[in-house]
Formats: C-alpha cells, sequence, structure tokens
C-alpha cells in the first residue's frame, strides 16, 4: 500500500494484492528491524511514563532494562550454566520456566522494598476475639433464625390431602423417596451421599412415528441435503433453495403448499427443478388465489431456469385476467374457461421456446410441464379449476379414499370419418382416383417448418364438498402415491382430518420417501372447511 495521503499507484482492483504483496514497504520504513530487546525497552518505558504522574518511580538498577530482560533470558541457559539472579524484571507471561524445557536453577525474587513495618505472615489469618456461645437450638434464649418459626408457633404440616380433579384424572400414588447415593471419590461423603438421584419425568410416549419411508426398505440416498448445487459470483439470483414451504386460508378452504429437492439432486448436488408459485390476485370476495408448478425437462443445464420462467408467465397472464377469470368460474362457463385457459398456457409455453432459441437450444432442451389451480376466495363458490400441460397428478380425498380425478387426454371416441377434409379416395364403383406409388411427398419450401410435438392441454372443473381434500402435485409425488400403496395408506390417515396440518406437519408428511422415487416433490393440498 502507499504512505499515509499518497495516490494509489496500481489498479483500482488490485487492493488485495497491493494489501498482501511482501515486496510492498510499510509505513515509516526504518534502515534496520527492531529486535526484541528494543520493542520490550519501548513497552516498559511507555507504561512508565503513564505511571509517572501519580507514582514515584522505583530505583533503577545499574544496568539497563534491555540488558537485565537479556541476563534473565540467559539465566537459565543449559550452556552457560546459572547466573546471577536479577529479580528487578519480572519475566513476561508465556515464557517457558525451569520446568518446561530448562536445566538451571530457578532464580530467587527478592521481596519488594516495604516503607511500612516489617513482614508479616500472609499465610496464617488473625485469630477472631472469643465470643460467648450461642445457645442451643431450642433453648428459650435463643432468638429465631432469619426465615425460621418461632418456638412457639404450631408446627408446618408436611403432608397435604389431595383435592378434587377434573374428569379423567386421578391421583397418583405416592412414591418412597430415592435411595442416598454413596459418597463418590474426590468428593464430600456426607455432601454427596445427601443429594437424592434426580429421575426422569414422566413424558407421554410417542405411538405410530413415521419412520421416515414406507415400502419393502430405506431409500439408497440419505434423507438429509448432501452437496449444494455450484454457484456463480455473477449469477447469484439464479440459486434456488432446498425447501419452498408456504400456505393460506381463503374463503372455505385452506391452503399448504411444498416444494422440495430431491434424493437424487440432493446428493449429487444439482438445483431444484421444481418451481412452486403462490399468487392471490385482487381483494375480498372478488380474490383469486393461483397455485402455479413447473417441473424442467430433465439432464439439461437450465431446466430450474426454465422452471421458473414458466411459473412467473403464467401468473403474469393469469393475474391480467383475474377479473374476468373470476367473473367465468362463478357463472360455471366451462367451455370459456377451458379455451381462454388454454391460450394463456400456449403463450406462456411459447415464450420459453423463444427463450430456447434466442440461447441456441432446441425446443425440449429448454421447456418445463406446468400445472395450475385456480381457487376462488368467494366462500359461496366452491368451483376448483385444474388446468396445465405435463405429466404429474391430481388426487381428492373423499370419505377416507383416496380418487384419482387426473384428465384424461388422447383418447378418441367414434370411428374416423372417410374423406373428411379431402377428396374421396374412390367412386363409388370402387375405382380408385388415384394410385398410390408409396413415394413420400417432400415437405413444401413455402411452409413453416414442422413444430415439435407438444404435451396435450388439461383441464378440469370440479365443485368440492365439505370434508374433501384436493391435492395437485407433480410427478415426483404423484407416482409414489399411484404405486406404494403403503404411501396412499399413510397420507389417507394423516389428511382425514378436516383440519388443515400446520406447515412443518405438511413439510413431513410430504417428506416421506419411497425407495426407487427420488425426483423433486411439489405438492399443494387443499383442505375445504
Amino acid at each position: 500500500m502507499s504512505q499515509q495521503g499518497g495516490r494509489p499507484t496500481g489498479p483500482e482492483d488490485d487492493w488485495w494484492g497491493q494489501l498482501y504483496d511482501d515486496s510492498t514497504a510499510d509505513t515509516g520504513p526504518t534502515p534496520t528491524a527492531d529486535s526484541l530487546d528494543d520493542r520490550f525497552a519501548s513497552a516498559a518505558g511507555a507504561v512508565r511514563s503513564a505511571d509517572s504522574a501519580d507514582t514515584v518511580p522505583e530505583p533503577r538498577t545499574e544496568r539497563s532494562v534491555p540488558e537485565e530482560r537479556a541476563d534473565w533470558w540467559m539465566a537459565d541457559d543449559p550452556v552457560s550454566g546459572p547466573s546471577a539472579p536479577r529479580a528487578t524484571v519480572p519475566p513476561p507471561r508465556g515464557t517457558p520456566d525451569a520446568g518446561q524445557g530448562h536445566a538451571g536453577p530457578t532464580p530467587a525474587v527478592a521481596p519488594p522494598p516495604d516503607a511500612g513495618a516489617g513482614p508479616a505472615d500472609v499465610s496464617t489469618p488473625p485469630a477472631p476475639p472469643p465470643s460467648a456461645p450461642l445457645p442451643a437450638p431450642g433453648s428459650p434464649d435463643r432468638p429465631p433464625a432469619p426465615g425460621e418459626p418461632p418456638s412457639d408457633a404450631p408446627p408446618v404440616p408436611t403432608t397435604f390431602q389431595p383435592g378434587p380433579l377434573p374428569p379423567g384424572f386421578a391421583h397418583r400414588a405416592p412414591q418412597a423417596p430415592p435411595a442416598a447415593t454413596p459418597a463418590v471419590s474426590g468428593t464430600a461423603g456426607p455432601l454427596a451421599s445427601a443429594v437424592p438421584t434426580p429421575t426422569a419425568p414422566d413424558l407421554p410416549v410417542l405411538r405410530d412415528a413415521p419412520r421416515g419411508y414406507v415400502g419393502s426398505g430405506p431409500p439408497t440416498y440419505d434423507a438429509e441435503p448432501t452437496a449444494l448445487p455450484p454457484a456463480d459470483p455473477d449469477e447469484l439470483d439464479d440459486l434456488v433453495a432446498d425447501t419452498v414451504l408456504d400456505g393460506a386460508r381463503h374463503g372455505a378452504c385452506a391452503l399448504r403448499a411444498v416444494s422440495v429437492r430431491g434424493d437424487s439432486a440432493r446428493y449429487r448436488g444439482e438445483p431444484r427443478r421444481d418451481s412452486l408459485l403462490l399468487a392471490r390476485f385482487g381483494t375480498g370476495a372478488q380474490a383469486l388465489v393461483l397455485v402455479a408448478m413447473a417441473t424442467g425437462a430433465r439432464a439439461t443445464p437450465g431446466a430450474h431456469r426454465a422452471a421458473a420462467e414458466a411459473c412467473r408467465w403464467i401468473g403474469r397472464a393469469v393475474g391480467r385476467s383475474h377479473a374476468r377469470l373470476v367473473q367465468d368460474i362463478g357463472a360455471g362457463r366451462r367451455g370459456d374457461l377451458k379455451s381462454g385457459l388454454h391460450r394463456l398456457t400456449d403463450r406462456s409455453l411459447g415464450r420459453l421456446r423463444a427463450g430456447a432459441a434466442e440461447q441456441g437450444l432446441e425446443p425440449e432442451e429448454y421447456t418445463a410441464t406446468l400445472r395450475c389451480l385456480l381457487l376462488p376466495a368467494d366462500p359461496e363458490c366452491r368451483t376448483r379449476v385444474f388446468f396445465g400441460v405435463g405429466g404429474g397428478g391430481l388426487f381428492r380425498l373423499r370419505e377416507g379414499e383416496w380418487q384419482d380425478i387426473e384428465p384424461r387426454v388422447g383418447e378418441v371416441a367414434g370411428e374416423p370419418v372417410v374423406g373428411f377434409g379431402a377428396l374421396p379416395a374412390e367412386t363409388p364403383e370402387g375405382d380408385r382416383l388415384t394410385m398410390d406409388l408409396g413415394v413420400p411427398t417432400p415437405p413444401s419450401p413455402y411452409g413453416p417448418a414442422p413444430e415439435p410435438p407438444r404435451e396435450p392441454f388439461r383441464f378440469r372443473a370440479s365443485v368440492a364438498r365439505p370434508g374433501d381434500t384436493l391435492l395437485m402435485c407433480t410427478g415426483g409425488l404423484a407416482d409414489p402415491l399411484r404405486g406404494e400403496p403403503e404411501l396412499s395408506a399413510y397420507l389417507t390417515k394423516r389428511w382425514s382430518d378436516p383440519a388443515p396440518p400446520g406447515l412443518a406437519t405438511f413439510l413431513a408428511d410430504t417428506q416421506v420417501r419411497v425407495k426407487g422415487y427420488a425426483d423433486d416433490r411439489t405438492a399443494a393440498a387443499v383442505w375445504e372447511a
């Protein structure tokens, strides 16, 4: 670093190297370095100058302080032998003595000069003057001690009669006092034996506690996070938390939502590919609650970014149209809802495809599945609207049984219509109008390029009943819920209560693991009052 008052000699970003550069001289350079004796003399002089204002300095000896310091240091040198003791300067704190590696005798320390009387023996305190003996306890001449009742006071009862208890409780039988503990070696015998051994209080036994997993055996990975994802100092906004937990209560429903990084991603130090968004648009009975969750494509570097963008785009689109959506949900216009939400979903995912083109990626490398749930805040409206694209699950717990209400897609009813939208292939008499030579038709150079296949749109609007529990989740929880009966039975027992669980309890329930299922888990459950 430069001298005080000087200007920097290097670039502004080089301050770290200048601070730790050995070649740069310190402020106030000297021709020779200070020795240990010089530093000791400087410190001793500073202390004496500070004390000279109030105290009289003691007479100095013939030698200077550095010489006495050096003689004391050489007093126990095994090479030169013991020298005359120097008692005017005490050894500094932390200096090794004769018992820490020196063979010479310990120098004697002279007593400090005393201006008063001769030396007194401080090891034997003076005996107290004799006093009259105290009366024996219980004697009428002895006054009561502080806190002791007078002798003529009635005795204090040591037992109490039990009083009435509330219904369902019973008196506990008295227990004998614990036996005295024998004295431990190194402690006072009577005192140690008089202290009773503490006993553990009666605690309730927790029954049916979860093991942390269900199924035939424990999962392969650890239950807790292992490695953090790598971070870029210039892209810290890109970091994704391991767990997101949220909840709310609006209208006639209570909402709990969670997104947890999968066991495999925790072990490999990969970011969570699932994204979760909870948002309320509007106020009062006209408010609309949106729950959106997305999952990025597997084995792609920007999967977590694509999932987060999908949730943000659909949230922005729904928020701008929430007033119209609330009207359609209240009026039961399912056709209008399906077409409008389908259009909003296509626009949101279309922005992901445009972002992939800007990054020079294929559309399937920067995409995500999207699942959404709309909950009106009006307590009189119990219509719940689900829509989205991609895999996952939509379940309903009603009367103690799980119902898989995921909308089916890709089913075609009826027979195909011959010649619909094109010329007939043959005459009524059976003569073929054209001949199929088996040559594929090349794509038209004037037509748009074919787009990659897209996931079908899913939509469902259902009316909830009091006591229902609606669950929307990604594939990380939907797959084990369909494939492991023990997990279904466990969640049935935990969530059949009409009262919704707390956030911490909901997180623990969704984290029950199943061997063979290690993906991210994102779930949102709605308890109907």
